[in-house]
């Protein structure tokens, strides 16, 4: 395993948030300041790294050992990427067989055989599927190989709902395994009243909304390009937004046993700020 020196992170939210792109946006922060930091894919999707690789399709560890079997490299499965980020895909099973949790306890399992946790590294990420907190997904936090959590959210409620469920996963582990809750991420989608809502929400966790990152189109254009936006115009003001954040993780010392909201407490809370009039619009 990496040493205690070695800052170990997960990042959860509910899928289609932005998680994949936060992360690599603020580890290209991270990298900017110099930190050695690897960032560890757990979306069968296997898109976790390809910002920072400028779009090279990177070889799944699930693939590489279902076609080359268990004696492989670490340059296999591992590699370089943006200002010398190391980059690894967990990958997932073939369609329609298995679970996808597996290929994290699989990946992380193999990472640590093959000497990937070194000394010199500053961060590890793990970017994990979703709002999943049970089976294989939990393992980061069950197994405390991550012991700081991120969650990335919005001002939409099934955003909020899915970030509640995350915090009382991490409240299940957090005797156990010794992780904690960083902060919540806003990965902003516009909503009215956005950034109040998501200080209360955090308020009421007993954490903090560690930073409201705007919505701006330059992502998209610099998805487009396959590139972080710090890399795709280092100048732009999203840029400076994803130093920030990165900043701000950097220097953090608020790490929290999340008490995570009922079911009537959330609902309050979004009906303060008009959400539940829109869930009755589209009777959810």
């Amino acid at each position: 395993m990496a040493n205690s020196k070695t800052r170990q992170i997960a990042i959860y939210g509910k899928g289609g948030i932005g998680k994949s792109t936060t992360t690599q946006n603020l580890t290209a922060g991270l990298a900017e300041l110099g930190k050695k930091v690897m960032v560890v894919g757990c979306d069968p999707k296997a898109d976790s790294t390809r910002l920072l690789l400028g779009g090279l399709a990177q070889r799944t560890v699930l693939d590489t050992l279902r076609e080359i079997g268990e004696d492989i490299d670490l340059d296999q499965i591992m590699k370089e990427g943006y200002k010398g980020t190391r980059c690894v895909e967990s990958g997932g099973p073939e369609p329609g067989v298995g679970c996808a949790g597996r290929g994290i306890i699989t990946s992380i399992g193999l990472l640590e055989r093959l000497g990937a946790y070194t000394d010199d590294l500053d961060y590890v990420f793990y970017d994990v599927l979703g709002d999943v907190v049970c089976g294989g997904f939990a393992m980061p936090i069950r197994e405390g190989k991550a012991k700081e959590i991120y969650i990335v959210a919005s001002g939409e409620m099934m955003a909020l709902y899915a970030a509640n469920n995350i915090a009382k996963g991490i409240q299940r582990y957090a005797k156990q395994g010794g992780v904690r809750l960083g902060g919540i991420i806003c990965n902003s989608r516009n909503v009215d009243r956005e950034i109040e809502l998501l200080r209360a929400f955090a308020e009421e966790l007993g954490t903090q909304l560690i930073h409201f990152v705007p919505r701006d189109n330059i992502v998209q254009h610099a998805e487009i390009r396959k590139k972080t936006v710090i890399d795709y115009k280092p100048d732009a003001h999203q840029a400076d937004e994803y130093r920030e954040l990165a900043k701000k993780i950097e220097e953090n010392e608020l790490f929290v046993i999340p008490k995570p909201m009922t079911q009537e407490r959330l609902e309050e809370i979004l009906m303060e700020f008009g959400l539940m009039d829109i869930a009755d619009d589209y009777n959810i």
